[in-house]
């Protein structure tokens, strides 16, 4: 089980975190919504939750939801720059297929 950052994300990551002083590190995981079933969301996590798996990255903490972990684990963030912004984009390899507009996604155990 694991989620990882690419460079790219994990020096976001680290931004972030040294601009906020109460984040202890990244909250990932998956909410049911959208028209193919999760969502993947990510924010700075301020408290470590009953039943998070903590994953660390170069000194980066990952926490993830009991009920998020099944549709994340083994997910790869990277950080992309387009024109001029940027965003991260989330390599999970649970996801079956994804909606038209990418906001959301299906896994195979969906489909079951």
């Amino acid at each position: 089980m694991s989620i990882t950052l690419t460079p790219a994300a994990l020096a976001r990551v680290q931004r972030y975190l040294a601009e906020t002083p109460d984040a202890i590190g990244l909250r990932f995981g998956a909410t049911k919504t959208g028209c193919s079933g999760w969502q993947h969301h990510a924010d700075l996590a301020r408290e470590e939750r009953a039943g998070d798996t903590v994953f660390e990255q170069d000194g980066v903490r990952i926490y993830v939801d009991m009920l998020s972990l099944p549709q994340v684990d083994g997910t790869q963030i990277d950080l992309v720059k387009q024109r001029l912004g940027e965003q991260f984009l989330f390599r999970n390899p649970n996801a079956s297929a994804e909606c038209g507009c990418g906001e959301s996604f299906t896994t195979a155990a969906d489909r079951a």
